[in-house]
């Protein structure tokens, strides 16, 4: 503690001798200032419109959590805001499942790997806007539903 304090000291002094020296210390305050405007100027701007930009994305971002309301979309327009939201995952087996819709109810058919990733896809499929139903023909390989 005592010791940082002494090189804290030392750092202080030999800065003061430096831009109080009386041969250069003007110049050298003067260059020291200029080099501190100009970082200021450069960095400041930029620091500013990003900082602006992420407040902006912030605000953005905060007014649209939730999805707003919308027409009842068509049949063909559900059906693919639903394959949309249920294959977004990597592992979903797309080519697998087929996915149909009629009047707000949405029909899943096909073979997929576990009974837990029937639970997911149903229930992704629920929070999609505008489904109404979900009939989950979904089944496991040597199970037919």
């Amino acid at each position: 503690m005592a010791r940082t304090r002494r090189l804290r000291l030392i750092a202080l002094g030999a800065a003061l001798s430096y831009f109080f020296d009386p041969e250069n210390g003007r110049r050298r305050r003067k260059v020291a200032a200029d080099r501190l405007a100009g970082l200021t100027r450069r960095h400041g701007k930029r620091m500013i419109k990003g900082t602006a930009a992420r407040a902006n994305a912030l605000g953005k971002q905060a007014t649209h959590l939730k999805e707003e309301p919308k027409p009842q979309p068509d049949d063909v327009t559900l059906a693919r805001k639903v394959e949309t939201e249920i294959f977004r995952e990597p592992d979903v087996p797309k080519g697998k499942i087929n996915v149909n819709a009629e009047n707000g109810k949405i029909v899943l058919r096909g073979e997929v790997d576990s009974a837990e990733l029937i639970d997911d896809l149903v229930s992704k499929a629920h929070k999609v806007q505008g489904v109404e139903e979900v009939e989950s023909l979904l089944h496991t390989p040597g199970k037919a539903s």
